[in-house]
């Protein structure tokens, strides 16, 4: 066999194939993944694809939604039920460590509100029946706020969608998709980075056996392609498969991810209800989520009865001074008013509450007990949406460093 080439070229083709392995895994997992917005000038696109015409968007941020729908639905089905966990909360606890911040809430509205519609009258009302209303205050505050706190948990799913949070903060803020699935799978994807070099580097002496036979043009970019698309498609297949430990002669294979289950899930719980699924995040979706309309008027009704009791003994001179319909809309307005700056003082239950649920834990602990079958959902929806397009995208790439191998083979020659 006479040798077309100098004989350290076919030396090289294993390293070189190796070297296209690691650089295709490499590209083909940085394309997954960034950038978060689309790159290029996109004088074409088809709905919810990555590609365009010159230019990309990661894989992950493109389908943000459907991945944050996958990854949350496993959450409130299988991990998390809202119900459970908002009953962990003790009511009277909760109106405790609310009293004073509720105190001072009503003390400002109903001297605002008071001002406003009958402003004389209430400069005329003797200091003592004003500090009765104070008094009054301390008494049913924690009663007002302890019976408002028991309907919420007895009508958690009508006041917040916990999945509707959960997904719109991903869709808004899509860097924290990518964070969740690049923490979970930080050793898988430095496993499908490292194997593209040694799968390579096997392919590649095939590849260099082939090449001594039968040096035609199409071998290298062939097997560039075959390179590409082989390592990336490996890597895939060793992280996931098999989702059971399977002994084959003597010799346990399970897949690399799924071995993982216990340190990913407490990554995974610390990473979700660190980023997203947190107690501020949870009362801004009450105020201001879809269902908010059905908590204003949840505590609007509370409201109303503790302003009852509150202007109960001004309400003979109250009468008197502006009539029955307008002491109604008094205490109407004193309601709207409370309703409204409740998220300004809400904050004061931030600790109490984020212990109380205690989701990072019942989450981490839930997430060991999954089966293997559901666990890979959580990882693997960043691959299997594009799955094939990742592969041909790592054998195209694979494709143009064998064109260049093959440009440098004739230079050689």
């Amino acid at each position: 066999m006479v040798l077309e080439s100098p004989w350290w070229t076919y030396f090289l083709i294993p390293w070189i194939d190796g070297f296209t392995g690691y650089i295709t895994n490499v590209l083909a997992l940085q394309l997954t993944f960034w950038p978060i917005e689309p790159l290029g000038c996109m004088l074409f696109r088809v709905t919810n694809q990555p590609w365009f015409l010159f230019g990309w968007q990661g894989i992950i941020p493109t389908k943000a939604r459907k991945m944050a729908y996958i990854s949350f639905d496993l959450i409130t089905t299988k991990l998390l039920d809202i119900q459970v966990i908002f009953s962990q909360v003790d009511p009277v606890q909760f109106a405790e460590v609310m009293d004073d911040a509720i105190l001072l809430l009503m003390d400002k509205v109903i001297n605002e509100v008071a001002m406003e519609t009958m402003p004389r009258t209430w400069s005329n009302i003797p200091q003592a029946v004003k500090d009765d209303i104070v008094v009054t205050a301390d008494n049913e505050s924690g009663v007002f706020m302890a019976s408002f706190m028991k309907d919420m948990q007895d009508h958690i799913h009508d006041v917040v969608d916990i999945k509707e949070m959960c997904v719109n903060a991903c869709v808004q803020n899509k860097h924290l998709m990518v964070k969740i699935f690049q923490e979970c799978g930080n050793k898988e994807f430095n496993f499908i980075r490292q194997s593209g070099f040694y799968f390579g580097t096997i392919f590649g002496i095939f590849h260099m056996v082939v090449y001594m036979f039968y040096p035609a043009n199409w071998v290298m970019p062939v097997f560039g392609f075959v390179v590409g698309c082989a390592t990336n498609w490996v890597a895939l297949k060793v992280i996931f498969s098999p989702i059971r430990p399977r002994k084959i002669c003597g010799i346990t294979f399970h897949g690399i991810f799924l071995r993982r289950q216990k340190e990913v899930s407490g990554i995974f719980a610390r990473v979700v209800c660190t980023e997203i699924l947190h107690i501020k995040a949870i009362w801004t979706a009450i105020f201001k989520g879809s269902k908010s309309k059905n908590f204003r008027a949840m505590l609007r009704a509370h409201t109303l009865v503790f302003t009852e009791k509150l202007v109960v003994e001004i309400e003979p001179l109250a009468v008197a001074a502006m009539g029955s319909e307008k002491f109604l809309q008094m205490k109407e307005d004193i309601a709207r008013k409370v309703t409204e700056k409740i998220p300004d003082v809400i904050d004061a239950s931030y600790e109490y509450t984020q212990k109380a649920l205690d989701m990072e834990n019942i989450m981490r602990e839930k997430m060991c007990e999954l089966p293997p079958e559901q666990f890979e959902g959580v990882l693997h929806p960043a691959f299997e949406e594009d799955e094939i397009q990742l592969i041909i995208l790592g054998g195209l790439l694979g494709m143009i460093v064998g064109a260049m191998q093959l440009i440098i083979f004739a230079l050689s020659g």
